[in-house]
């Protein structure tokens, strides 16, 4: 085995293909990263800047979005 053979995506192990606001959250943090925004509370403040919203509508908090990223690890 290769290491390139032992590099894996997380959504590969995924049962069922990604919702449309989980696109639209990987977006939205691909774009930050790439922005040079790599602290949480940056993130939180471009989140709460764009149309991408928590499950629950509210606006982003530090807690909402790491339980968001809680859940969807799982």
């Amino acid at each position: 085995m290769t290491r390139a053979d032992l590099y894996l995506e997380p959504r590969q192990v995924a049962t069922t293909p990604a919702t449309a606001s989980e696109d639209e959250l990987g977006d939205m943090l691909e774009a930050s990263f790439a922005a040079g925004i790599h602290d949480l509370d940056g993130l939180v403040a471009r989140l709460n800047v764009s149309r991408v919203r928590p499950p629950s509508g509210t606006m982003w908090t530090v807690e909402v979005f790491q339980a968001v990223l809680r859940e969807l690890g799982r």
